[in-house]
Parts: structure tokens; C-alpha cells; sequence
């Protein structure tokens, strides 16, 4: 229900009977179709798909300006894979309030039917791009934090009031590349035994303590 009130650009929906109450009020060139269960399921990829479906335009938003990210922090991820992390990094970012996320090319897409079910709606207010992350760092004026196994306790950090976070892929972690534009090197400190924190528990972790910093 998120996407009714969005940026993004509804052209169809589908719906069974008994949730047609919820359709809010819509513009007139948003067409609506009445289906039954049999037809919901050939049209979802979900297994149980829920009573409404909506057919959305991909917006074009490729590139994001450098001067989007002032005044606050974003989330840079470099090659995440997996769909299921990539949602949660997006539905967490939105709870603390991270409103843009840059992706490198190679990371897994934002729009995957699975990814997309991950956000939880949260995809409809966090601005997500795609871009040469090597290139478009070096045009950053910002501080870059990269999340690694040996970096500096994030509880230690004196965060500012803006900068970008890189988080990297699942195994292979932060390219090298992107490494070489880093400002910081950061961690979570490890107390126990575990070779690695997952990717998306990672960018929780972080998003709480720079927001604890920046509301406390």
C-alpha cells in the first residue's frame, strides 16, 4: 500500500473482491482489474500472493547527485548478491532513516520479485541508484566509512553529520577499487567465536549506532 502515496508510477492493478475496500481513491488513468485467486497466483511470483497486485513503471534513476547526500548519511553496497539481504538493507535503512542507497552495478537488482517482497514497502521511500562506484566516489566530498573485519570499533568513531557507508559483498567483501576511496575502516567488534556477521545484520548494527550519535 506504500507504493499508492510514492514517486513510483502505478499503470494497472489487480485485486480480488474482498479487498477492493482497501483501494484508496486513484487517479482515473490507473486501470483496475477485478481477478479471482486462480489468476492473482499466474500473475504473482509469489506462492501466496496477497489480495492486491500492482503493475509499477521502473523509474529512471541510474545516477545520484553528490549534493543528494548532504546533511545526512547514506549506505554504498558493492557487490551485494543475495536478494534476501539486499531487501533487508533497504527496509533497515529506511527504519533509521537513511533515505538513499548507491549500488555498484554488479549488485544484485533492487526490483528482483524477492528483494522487492524483503523491503516490506520500505522500497517506495529509500532512493535507490546504480553507477561505477570507483568513479563516482572520487566525486563524493564526503567522508567514506568502509565496514571491514579489521577496521576501527564503530563505537569508538566520532561520526559526524554525514558521510557514506560501504558495505560489501557477502564472501568477497569490499573490492579493492573501492577500497582505495575509503576515508575509514570501520568494524563491529567480535566477542565471541563467529567467523562473520551477515551483510544486512552488518548495516543494522551500523545504522543504529549512527543514528544513536546523530539523535542522541
Amino acid at each position: 500500500m506504500e507504493f499508492f502515496s510514492s514517486k513510483y508510477q502505478i499503470q494497472s492493478i489487480f485485486y480480488l473482491p474482498q479487498y477492493q475496500s482497501l483501494l484508496p481513491k486513484l487517479p482515473s488513468n490507473i486501470k483496475l482489474f477485478e481477478v479471482n485467486n486462480v489468476e492473482l497466483e499466474k500473475i504473482s511470483t509469489l506462492q501466496a500472493p496477497q489480495g492486491i497486485l500492482a503493475l509499477l513503471s521502473i523509474p529512471d534513476n541510474r545516477e545520484t547527485a553528490s549534493a543528494d547526500l548532504k546533511g545526512g548519511f547514506s549506505l554504498v553496497l558493492d557487490g551485494i548478491q543475495d536478494p534476501g539481504n539486499m531487501g533487508t538493507i533497504i527496509r533497515t535503512a529506511d527504519w533509521f532513516g537513511f533515505k538513499n542507497i548507491i549500488c555498484s552495478a554488479n549488485t544484485v537488482e533492487v526490483f528482483n520479485p524477492k528483494t522487492v517482497q524483503a523491503t516490506m514497502g520500505s522500497l517506495a521511500r529509500v532512493s535507490i541508484c546504480y553507477t561505477n562506484l570507483p568513479e563516482y566516489l572520487k566525486t563524493v566530498q564526503l567522508p567514506v566509512y568502509a565496514a571491514m573485519l579489521d577496521g576501527e570499533s564503530l563505537f569508538k568513531v566520532n561520526w559526524q553529520e554525514e558521510g557514506l557507508v560501504v558495505l560489501g559483498n557477502e564472501g568477497k567483501g569490499i573490492s579493492e577499487e573501492v577500497l582505495q576511496l575509503v576515508s575509514r575502516s570501520i568494524t563491529i567488534p567480535r566477542i565471541g567465536a563467529a567467523e562473520s556477521l551477515n551483510v544486512s545484520i552488518s548495516a543494522a548494527i551500523i545504522c543504529a549506532e549512527i543514528s544513536r550519535n546523530l539523535f542522541k
